[in-house]
C-alpha cells in the first residue's frame, strides 16, 4: 500500500518525509525480524522499539495528510493499517510481560 502512495507523493515530500517513512517502515520489518528470532528477555527490547518507530510513522504520516501530500482516504486507509499494527505489537509486548514475569515458574 505504502509503496504506491509513495511514488505518488509530491517531490517536495518524496525524498523527504516519504523516504523518512519509507526507511521506518523497512526498519520496523528489520526490528520484527530481530524478534521473532530472540530470546524471550531480548524480544521485549525490539517491540519496544517496533512500538516507538510505529508511533512515529503514524505521526508522520498525519504530517503528510495535514499538508495535503495525501488525501483523506489513503490516510484513513493507511492509519488504520497502523493502528493495527500497533494493536498487534501491544498484544505481543502484553503476552512477553506475562511471561516474563518474577510470579511465572
Amino acid at each position: 500500500m505504502w509503496f504506491g502512495y509513495f511514488q505518488k507523493l509530491p517531490k517536495i515530500h518524496r525524498y523527504t518525509l516519504g523516504l523518512r517513512i519509507d526507511n521506518l517502515f523497512v526498519e520496523i520489518i528489520e526490528n520484527l525480524s530481530s524478534a521473532s528470532f530472540s530470546k524471550s528477555l531480548e524480544k521485549q527490547d525490539f517491540i519496544n522499539l517496533t512500538i516507538r518507530k510505529n508511533d512515529t510513522l503514524k505521526i508522520l504520516v498525519m504530517v503528510l495528510w495535514e499538508t495535503k501530500s495525501i488525501d483523506d482516504k489513503k490516510y484513513i486507509l493507511l492509519s488504520e493499517q497502523l493502528d493495527k499494527i500497533g494493536k498487534m505489537l501491544g498484544g505481543w509486548m502484553l503476552h512477553l510481560q506475562k511471561q516474563n514475569s518474577p510470579g511465572k515458574s
